[in-house]
């Protein structure tokens, strides 16, 4: 049977919130340190970064924070502005209490704006060690009410030359206290720290989980500032054209409406979550499994039950919030010998989270431009151009041969060949390629309209074979130039 959030303890309305976001089952160093904390013990977690520490630490803070005191009850160290403000976001994506008000602080911003927010009253602290210390020194924080005090990313800290600041931390929050520490590594500083300040710790260790498989091509896209995600993803989506493909998002809401959009714009999607009952997922997978549905919108809750042997792709919407996860999305193409392709479109904020997902998959990931309008339309041409090669010796070309042969009494062969790629071109063009909005910001194509040339008719024989020659030469070079 399946560990659960629920199993572990933590409240159903916690559940329920968790299961909002996608999260369907707790990772493993989840699923060992929430009972620990929830117990009341000090927890001592060494584990990978990326492997779902936050949501170990801060539910079960969340489980017990009382938000009817207005003072400091718990603070989380981190190394960095960046992780800081990670955190910061996970816990108020997990909280279900809009009373609960939580702050960061960090080097960097200016301190008067955090210090006000303190005057009014905050319940969990998220900072690094440095601001930390000024806010103590200025006598705007205190930590006699903090009941649980949390270092995340223990070792980065040691690197970061903050261990000091961490010890003055410690020394100044109550004896009585719950703490917990994490770290990728246990140097013999970081089990010196534990030693010191930690009381009878439960150690938990989790194992480094397996890498991705070599045959998945990981390709990232950086969403520009100012775009949606769902118009950064229709160019990619008809870049790649994927055969078959699961797109993670992380909420239900987020899968019905990308679902809706992908429908609106013409192609096969369909929404797989939480929200649909067993016989409505089966009936779902078959149909993706006999290729009626080419593309299928999913949480995490219901993604573990697809396994689709033809899948060619798996693009993460929204990344997740571990690379456990990550690996585990991703590794469902690329099986039974075949490659895979796994696209991620990520914003600037997260950059962090893609270095996390680089150290752990041992490789740096190439973060691409998202393709203009003439790439997609040279994409457009080339497959244009390979159907034509397979109709060439196709059965059913005869049937249109006297169509051609009517035609090119009055028109060169060329142009009419060019005339009926422009229609079949047309036929398969992406709507939102054919309207001006969503290609605003996308670079104007600036190939010259082909011209209809009418064969000229001449005595002559030499003249009328130049005049040919040269309508075949505009013509290739007008499909060359859109190519």
């Amino acid at each position: 049977m399946d560990l659960s959030f629920k199993s572990l303890g933590l409240s159903e309305e916690r559940v329920s919130q968790l299961e909002k976001l996608g999260f369907a089952q707790p990772t493993a160093i989840q699923a060992e340190a929430i009972p620990i904390l929830l117990s009341g013990k000090d927890v001592v977690g060494q584990a990978q970064t990326g492997t779902g520490k936050t949501a170990a630490f801060s539910l079960p803070i969340l489980e017990r924070v009382d938000v009817n005191e207005a003072a400091v009850q718990a603070l989380i160290l981190t190394p960095t502005r960046e992780l800081a403000l990670q955190v910061t976001q996970a816990i108020r994506d997990f909280n279900c209490d809009r009373r609960l008000r939580v702050l960061t602080v960090y080097g960097g911003q200016a301190i008067e704006r955090q210090i006000r927010p303190l005057e009014r009253g905050v319940h969990i602290i998220v900072g690094t060690p440095g601001r930390i210390i000024d806010l103590l020194e200025r006598g705007s924080l205190k930590l006699d009410k903090v009941k649980w005090l949390v270092l995340d990313e223990a070792d980065e800290m040691l690197s970061m030359g903050f261990i000091e600041d961490v010890e003055k931390i410690l020394e100044a929050a109550p004896k009585e206290r719950q703490t917990a520490c994490f770290s990728a590594t246990m140097p013999p500083s970081i089990r010196a720290l534990v030693n010191r300040f930690l009381r009878e710790p439960v150690n938990v260790v989790i194992k480094q989980p397996k890498a991705t498989p070599k045959r998945i091509n990981q390709v990232v896209y950086m969403v520009p500032r100012g775009w949606t995600k769902a118009k950064a993803l229709q160019p990619i989506l008809e870049l790649e054209d994927p055969e078959s493909a699961i797109i993670f998002v992380r909420t239900r809401r987020a899968a019905a409406e990308l679902t809706s959009e992908l429908q609106a714009a013409g192609h096969s999607a369909d929404e797989y979550h939480g929200d649909l009952n067993q016989s409505q997922r089966e009936r779902l997978l078959t149909r993706f499994r006999q290729q009626q549905v080419r593309w299928i919108v999913a949480t995490d809750i219901a993604a573990r039950g697809l396994d689709v042997d033809h899948l060619t792709h798996v693009i993460n919407y929204d990344l997740p919030d571990s690379v456990e996860c990550y690996v585990h999305r991703i590794g469902r193409t690329g099986r039974a010998g075949r490659e895979g392709t796994a696209i991620s479109l990520i914003q600037p904020i997260e950059r962090r989270k893609l270095r996390l997902i680089e150290r752990h998959v041992n490789q740096t990931l190439k973060i691409q431009s998202i393709p203009t309008r003439s790439q997609i339309e040279s994409r457009q041409l080339e497959k244009l151009r390979q159907k034509v090669l397979a109709a060439l010796t196709g059965e059913r070309l005869a049937s249109f041969l006297p169509i051609v042969a009517a035609l090119s009494e009055e028109y060169d062969p060329h142009t009419i060949a060019a005339a009926a790629l422009q229609l079949a071109y047309d036929s398969t063009r992406p709507a939102w390629l054919r309207s001006l909005a969503p290609t605003e910001e996308l670079p104007p194509v600036t190939t010259p309209k082909p011209k209809l040339l009418k064969r000229v008719q001449t005595p002559s024989v030499s003249p009328q074979s130049s005049s040919v020659s040269q309508g075949s030469s505009v013509s290739h070079s007008q499909i060359s130039q859109n190519g």
